[in-house]
């Protein structure tokens, strides 16, 4: 046996289970099986890429030229084709060159900017619910974070200004999220003006995880942060081709923005990684060139499901509210489920009704009593789901007043 101690670093005690890890094994183990799974729990598009991108890509992989290291920050022709589109898009001027660089995703360059601003003594501002990364990549960084409620624009913008005026040293930076993931809550350009004026007052930074920016609905429009006067001087933002693309698994992202908050995150990226493959980054280009149609489709998609899922759960009772943005319907779990909380009802759902859901626990305690319902698959499927979903509650629900189940007790019904 060997008895060899192996001791994690401190900072692995501040990560709790990864509550998405474990659906996702249960429903990888069921499908194993042979079972149907309808996910409805991960943001992950099962949408074809673009042909044109995908066109791209084969035709620069045979290239011996990318079989090389690319360079860490990304290619000159990608990061100025983001430049162009920022500018296109939200009448933004970027250089393109010190102002962007390209990230393995939006998940991994938040990580690696939140190593080069943060560290033990900082404190970071997070609004909850939230997406699990914007949390723990400034608790690994070694950072505190107070969390507080999302609410309203005015509530938010309340609570930033109390908490710069009472702590001491001043928060270091405020992460955003707009639209917002999970919860599908919009921002007003009134709200970036006024969260930029107290970054200057206060001199925190400002990080914006922009990466569902361009699926929108009923004809919203989504604001950059960066199209905000001043906000170049204190803040990010940050971009990803995994959702307007369907280019997930490519891993293609990008940050935009303050020169020497872009150059804190390239230096760092310099010891951590050589960047993505450059047949990617090709492919990367023609997608933002020449794909914003593609995305008008997409986003259409989307928008049926979206409307199939909300009319179907509303059908059953729930109280539901149609996102304008994102990729994601947050809604409550009814009485009397909701005693169960969204961790049990999670795993309910998938072994009652076979359909993978996201429990809101799993971004942070405002989120319990509520789930993350994913718009990735086709409408037939998610009809076929609330199918199932009702079956599994109506079957419940007779257990409960039979006896026999107990929604408040913790643990699994077998």
């Amino acid at each position: 046996m060997n008895d060899h101690a192996i001791r994690f670093a401190d900072r692995m005690q501040q990560l709790p289970p990864y509550l998405f890890g474990m659906i996702n094994k249960i429903k990888m183990e069921k499908r194993w099986e042979g079972i149907d799974v309808i996910d409805l729990g991960m943001g992950n598009p099962m949408d074809p890429t673009p042909n044109r991108v995908t066109d791209k890509l084969c035709e620069a992989a045979i290239d011996p030229k990318t079989h090389r290291y690319p360079v860490a920050g990304g290619m000159k022709n990608l990061k100025r084709e983001i430049a162009l589109y920022y500018r296109r898009k939200y009448g933004v001027a970027l250089g393109g060159e010190d102002d962007v660089i390209c990230t393995i995703g939006s998940k991994e360059g938040i990580s690696h900017l939140c190593l080069a601003l943060l560290g033990p003594g900082d404190t970071v501002l997070v609004p909850s619910p939230f997406f699990p990364i914007h949390v723990y990549a400034a608790v690994i960084a070694g950072a505190s974070v107070l969390r507080f409620p999302l609410g309203s624009e005015e509530e938010f913008l309340r609570q930033v200004s109390a908490m710069c005026q009472s702590l001491y040293p001043h928060p270091k930076l405020v992460m955003l999220n707009y639209p917002h993931n999970p919860t599908g809550t919009l921002a007003s350009r009134e709200f970036f003006v006024e969260m930029i004026k107290l970054a200057k007052r206060y001199h925190f930074m400002v990080i914006n995880d922009f990466a569902y920016g361009q699926i929108v609905y009923d004809g919203y429009t989504a604001p950059s942060l960066l199209e905000i006067p001043g906000a170049l001087d204190v803040g990010v933002e940050f971009g990803s081709f995994s959702k307007s693309y369907n280019m997930a698994g490519w891993r293609l992202g990008y940050c935009v923005g303050n020169r020497e908050m872009v150059g804190g995150l390239a230096k760092i990226k310099g010891y951590y990684d050589y960047g993505i493959f450059s047949a990617i980054q090709v492919a990367g280009i023609v997608a933002m060139r020449d794909c914003d149609d593609t995305i008008v489709e997409q986003v259409a998609i989307y928008q049926k499901r979206r409307d199939v899922l909300c009319e179907g759960l509303v059908r059953m009772g729930w109280e539901v509210e149609k996102p304008k943005a994102g990729m994601f319907v947050w809604v409550r779990i009814p009485e009397p489920f909701a005693r169960m909380g969204s961790v049990r009802f999670s795993i309910e759902m998938m072994n009652r009704a076979n359909v993978a859901v996201a429990p809101g626990a799993g971004f942070g305690e405002e989120g319990d009593g509520y789930l993350r319902l994913a718009l990735v698959e086709n409408e037939n499927r998610i009809r076929q789901a609330l199918k199932q979903m009702k079956r599994a509650l109506v079957e419940i629900e007779q257990e409960i007043n039979a006896g026999i189940f107990a929604p408040d007790a913790a643990g699994e019904q077998t």
